[in-house]
């Protein structure tokens, strides 16, 4: 199955500690970052699609995407 993920944060390293975590894990990056700014807390958000293929498993709606 291919499994996809889009990763969200804070502008800053726990974005990007998060990001290595899913690529250590397997995943590879999707696509460019996306940037906007959150006018309410006065934050850059950062996100990043990511994708894995996961062999001798059938998606379901119940697939925990961040245990794999």
């Amino acid at each position: 199955m291919k499994l996809y993920r889009f990763l969200t944060a804070q502008d800053d390293a726990s974005f990007c500690h998060k990001v290595t975590l899913a690529l250590n894990k397997g995943w590879e990056l999707h696509g460019s970052p996306a940037y906007t700014w959150n006018q309410e807390t006065r934050l850059l958000m950062c996100g990043q699609a990511v994708v894995k293929d996961v062999e001798g498993k059938e998606y379901t709606p119940d697939t925990k995407l961040s245990e794999h």
